[in-house]
């Protein structure tokens, strides 16, 4: 996993299941030991599969639009920003940073955005 276009495609395919709107189907693209802090500072770190459905539980059967706006990655982990559009409604921008193991399954994520990167459409 530790070439960019390997990573990328990981990346574009979490973006494309949290748009999907599904909280399972998103957890089970994290490692069964994974973390998750969203957003980093704010709130609490999130750890195993399941907490992270719970978390995902938020936004699940939202109308969700998601753009991958910029990528890097190197080894194992990537830093990618993006785009989420919320029922038309809400546009948030959020850098990522992500690790991933040797099964392409996210091992920890952190969420870097705050209010000044929500914009109401």
């Amino acid at each position: 996993m530790s070439d960019a276009l390997d990573l990328e495609a990981l990346v574009n395919r979490y973006l494309s299941t949290v748009a999907a709107g599904k909280a399972a189907d998103v957890a089970a693209l994290y490692a069964e030991d994974a973390t998750l802090e969203d957003p980093v500072g704010c709130g609490e770190v999130h750890i195993g599969r399941q907490a992270i459905e719970g978390f995902y539980k938020n936004v699940e059967g939202a109308e969700v639009k998601s753009e991958l706006l910029s990528f890097r990655a190197g080894g194992t982990e990537a830093a990618f920003m993006f785009a989420l559009t919320v029922a038309g409604a809400m546009r948030i921008e959020v850098i990522e940073v992500m690790a991933f193991n040797s099964d392409g399954e996210i091992t920890s994520m952190k969420a870097y955005w705050g209010p000044e990167n929500v914009t109401q459409l």
